[in-house]
């Protein structure tokens, strides 16, 4: 899970990024402003990498998932971007918990065949 939920959000700190420049030209919007609240949302995001996998962590993507599309109000394109992301998320998440049940079933398989080996 983590690495898909991580490549999700390393993709949105692009997106951020790249809508802060748009919501620079907006004549009322300060650009210290843009940056002050892009630059938190972007560190997040690569905060959010590394905790991912711990209690909270896909809670805390939920709500950045939030902030995304609420961000809307004032770069409209990003509606359909956070909710592109939000899809996005729910898949990181949805296919990650998935992906590491298969991982654990397959080594709980592989400890046993090597349990039995030895034991033979």
């Amino acid at each position: 899970m983590r690495t898909l939920c991580s490549s999700t959000l390393i993709g949105e700190f692009f997106i951020i990024g790249f809508a802060a420049l748009v919501a620079m030209k907006d004549p009322g919007l300060s650009s210290s402003t843009v940056w002050l609240v892009s630059g938190i949302a972007m560190a997040l995001c690569v905060l959010l990498c590394g905790v991912v996998s711990r209690p909270g962590g896909v809670a805390l993507g939920w709500a950045l998932q939030i902030a995304l599309i609420a961000s809307g109000v004032f770069v409209p394109m990003m509606y359909f971007m956070g909710a592109v992301f939000a899809a996005l998320w729910w898949a990181s998440v949805h296919y990650g918990k998935k992906v590491d049940e298969a991982k654990a079933r397959f080594a709980a398989q592989a400890a046993s065949a090597a349990s039995t080996a030895d034991a033979a």
